[in-house]
């Protein structure tokens, strides 16, 4: 058995599974802080049943994001040996730094906010959701200083004898020019996550005309910020393009399947053909935009594979050092696609639910609820773009994927574990999506009577 192809299908398996949960948890999580936010600035108590009802959602997805994150990082010693050995050095202090400070931030004050309500004055439990969502931003922050460093290697020296990298300066993996857009790339595709999550389930609501006054203020919320989200991703991605171009060339070409260096480059929409460098059968393109995504100019010089696989020739050594072509490319046409309509329809549902305006036509609220599956959509295959487009290396220009697999574990063991992993995430993924489910379904919950309000009624 190949133990190099099994160890990455269940990393990239326990990765992209692993991820489905962090936009939702990192995005729900300031939404719920703004929904408290307006419950103490107004005083309104249907803000306040908002709040509880999202925040049952965002537990449930905190709990199974927290079981799978713990799984993905026991991969590192298990399959991964090689690989831990050579960045352990590096990436110990950010690892730490995100286990330490801001996963403890988020799970303390978590624990506060469940069981504060009613026991602490408001603004001491408003702070502690506040407090939770930059856990979240922060514990992102310091996994993206990481996985930055595979992709661009900054702040380190090669040890010959010990063969690993060694940390020389940790304001240089903080500051990383690929984190630099990584991390805003990443938190605006939370937003745009939770917004969207919030938005479908309170079209679903909407849909059957049950509480009004708690969705209608959700489902606008959850457009807006998606939108403002929208505008950040497409800003931030364009940024982290050009960072990508500069740091890995080879990952912008495959993207584009660009085999010959073109100057300007035309960038492709679809393409019907075999991506291996000859004549596509069918092709729309858009002339000069690669030169723009790439370069920031219309006219700017884009390297192609051939070039690129010459010059990495000539500096590592004999290899291929191509990724798989039909993954980048498509996968970089999914995610980008995926976004587009995500803007399409958080601005439609604005301009059908303004001046408290609600659709009447059933079709609507039903595309409305299925618009939940694109941010998954797209934060997946901009992660599997990310990580295929790093192929053949692990670290960029350091270590090769093929170096870093744990050399003493046997095929049959990885594929055990594979089988065993996949099986638990499946029954974990029935649970997650039965109780999001039966949850999303419930109505908000009502807020109990004060003592004189009971009086009243019962004597009415």
């Amino acid at each position: 058995m190949d133990e190099l192809l099994l160890a990455r299908l269940q990393f990239g398996v326990t990765t992209v599974y692993h991820f489905l949960f962090v936009p939702v948890t990192i995005g729900l999580s300031l939404l719920i802080a703004l929904l408290q936010t307006a419950w103490v600035r107004t005083g309104r108590e249907h803000y306040k049943r908002a709040t509880k009802f999202w925040g049952k959602l965002f537990l449930i997805n905190f709990a199974l994001g927290l079981a799978t994150g713990i799984t993905q990082e026991f991969q590192f010693g298990m399959n991964w040996s090689d690989y831990s050995r050579f960045v352990g050095d590096i990436f110990g202090a950010p690892l730490a730094i995100e286990a330490l400070l801001a996963f403890f931030l988020e799970s303390t004050f978590l624990g506060i906010w469940i069981f504060g309500w009613d026991r602490l004055p408001k603004l001491v439990h408003l702070a502690c959701i506040w407090l939770v969502s930059i856990g979240t931003m922060l514990s992102a922050y310091f996994i993206l200083a990481a996985n930055s460093w595979m992709q661009n290697p900054v702040g380190y020296t090669f040890n010959e004898q010990a063969q690993r990298a060694e940390l020389t300066s940790f304001t240089d993996v903080l500051t990383n020019q690929v984190l630099v857009w990584a991390f805003p790339h990443t938190l605006t595709g939370c937003l745009v996550t939770g917004g969207i999550l919030m938005a479908a389930i309170s079209a679903w609501h909407l849909k059957r005309g049950r509480n009004l006054d708690t969705m209608r203020p959700s489902l606008r919320l959850g457009l807006v910020v998606t939108l403002i989200g929208t505008f950040g991703f497409l800003f931030t991605g364009d940024g982290l393009g050009k960072a990508m171009t500069e740091t890995q060339p080879m990952k912008m070409a495959a993207a584009e399947a660009l085999y010959e260096t073109s100057q300007p480059a035309s960038f492709s929409l679809f393409t019907i053909g075999t991506l291996d460098g000859t004549a596509p059968t069918f092709s729309i393109e858009i002339p000069d935009l690669l030169s723009f995504l790439a370069t920031g100019t219309l006219d700017g010089e884009v390297k192609g594979i051939n070039d690129l696989q010459a010059q990495y020739e000539a500096e590592f050594g004999p290899g291929d050092y191509r990724p798989y072509i039909p993954i980048t490319y498509w996968g970089f046409r999914i995610m980008i696609t995926a976004g587009l309509l995500i803007g399409l329809v958080s601005v439609v549902g604005l301009w059908l639910t303004r001046r408290g305006r609600l659709p009447q036509r059933k079709w609507v609220w039903t595309l409305a609820i299925w618009a939940v599956v694109l941010p998954f959509i797209g934060n997946s295959f901009g992660w599997i773009f990310t990580e295929m487009g790093r192929q053949p290396w692990l670290v960029f220009g350091l270590l090769k994927t093929e170096d870093g697999v744990s050399p003493t574990v046997p095929g049959g063991t990885v594929l055990a574990s594979f089988l065993v992993f996949t099986a638990l995430y499946g029954i974990l993924a029935v649970v997650e999506l039965g109780l999001m489910i039966k949850f999303a379904r419930k109505d908000p919950p009502e807020e109990p009577k004060t003592p004189d309000e009971s009086k009243l009624e019962f004597a009415y």
